[in-house]
Order: structure tokens, then C-alpha cells, then sequence
């Protein structure tokens, strides 16, 4: 627990007491390697703080190929994030690439604290606001850098994701083919 709330406090002041206040809202999940938090078309009951693992965000495209948005690691928040706020089907899908321990509040426990405690209504337009950085990030680099340099920020940011996920689903994180990946790393390990 002290891993989460010392990202809660990166984001806002909340005490100890406030804390130990509200993490009775919050209970622990494990997901198993390839075990789904959420699948295309359920409704996101929850959002999930990573205490341990990495998971992987994609979602079907219309020709039916898996397309990565994101991949969420340790000491991060997932969910997806349309479904949970509307709580209306998801169009993503959330899978552990390996054994995950997730800390999780379900929608209604989260309105009650936002209900009850201010420190976490400045919780939630926090991470809303981080969500959507993150976001306009994501798009702005698939859409004007190069190959090679998407592929060195995340190998800069998100190293461990090289050695979890497939390199089919770096490829599309990165917006580029299977065979461009592999000739990127080819050049950079060279």
C-alpha cells in the first residue's frame, strides 16, 4: 500500500489519516499471465492502480488485426477509461502480459470518496488531467516522429516493455510494420 499512496501524493497532498480514511474503498486483484481486467464490449467496473506487472491496452480494428494504445506498468493507473466514466461498453481491451497485482476501486466506492472527501476530488481531475497529456502525447509522437525515434523513447521510457511484450504488439504501439521493427532494432543493436 505504501507504493500507491506515495503516488497519491505525487499528484495531491492527501495525509496519512486521509489515506488510511479511504484505502478501505480499494481491495487487491491478481490477474495471471494473459488474464483480462477488461474485455471489448463489458462495461469497466473498476479502475486499477499496478502494483505489480505490466498489462497491455488494445483494441480490434476493422479488419480484425490487434492494435496496442498502451502498455501500463508498475506504479501506474489503468482502466479503460471511456467505459468506466460512462460506465457503457469498452472499446478496448486490458490483458496482464505477465502474473499482475492490481489495487483496484470499482465505480461506485470511487463517487462515494469523491462524494465524501475533497483531497480526492482533486484526485480525479488530476488523473484526468494526466490521462489526457499522456493521450494528446501518444498521438503527437505516432503522428511526427519517425520510426526509429518512437522506438528509442520507448526503449528510454517504457524499457521493460521490450522484454514483455510481443514484437507484434510493439509494432502497432509504435504505429509501424513487424519488419520495420525488427531492421530499427537490427540498426540499433549494431
Amino acid at each position: 500500500m505504501e507504493k500507491f499512496k506515495q503516488f497519491l501524493k505525487t499528484i495531491a497532498p492527501i495525509s496519512d489519516k486521509e489515506f488510511a480514511d479511504t484505502i478501505s474503498y480499494f481491495t487487491e486483484l491478481k490477474l495471471t499471465k494473459n488474464e483480462f481486467f477488461i474485455k471489448q464490449n463489458s462495461i469497466c467496473r473498476h479502475i486499477a492502480f499496478i502494483l505489480k506487472g505490466t498489462l497491455r491496452t488494445y483494441y480490434i480494428n476493422d479488419k480484425a488485426e490487434e492494435t496496442t494504445s498502451c502498455f501500463c506498468t508498475e506504479n501506474n493507473l489503468t482502466t479503460s477509461y471511456k467505459s468506466f466514466i460512462l460506465q457503457q461498453p469498452s472499446g478496448l481491451i486490458i490483458q496482464a502480459l505477465e502474473d499482475t497485482q492490481l489495487l483496484v476501486i470499482d465505480y461506485d466506492n470511487l463517487q462515494k470518496l469523491y462524494t465524501k472527501s475533497a483531497i480526492w476530488q482533486t484526485i480525479g481531475r488530476a488523473v484526468a488531467e494526466r490521462e489526457y497529456i499522456v493521450m494528446e502525447q501518444y498521438a503527437s509522437t505516432l503522428n511526427n516522429e519517425a520510426a526509429k525515434e518512437k522506438y528509442l523513447r520507448l526503449l528510454n521510457e517504457q524499457p521493460n516493455v521490450l522484454q514483455k511484450g510481443k514484437i507484434e504488439d510493439i509494432a502497432s504501439y509504435l504505429g509501424v510494420t513487424r519488419r520495420t521493427l525488427s531492421r530499427i532494432r537490427k540498426e540499433i543493436t549494431t
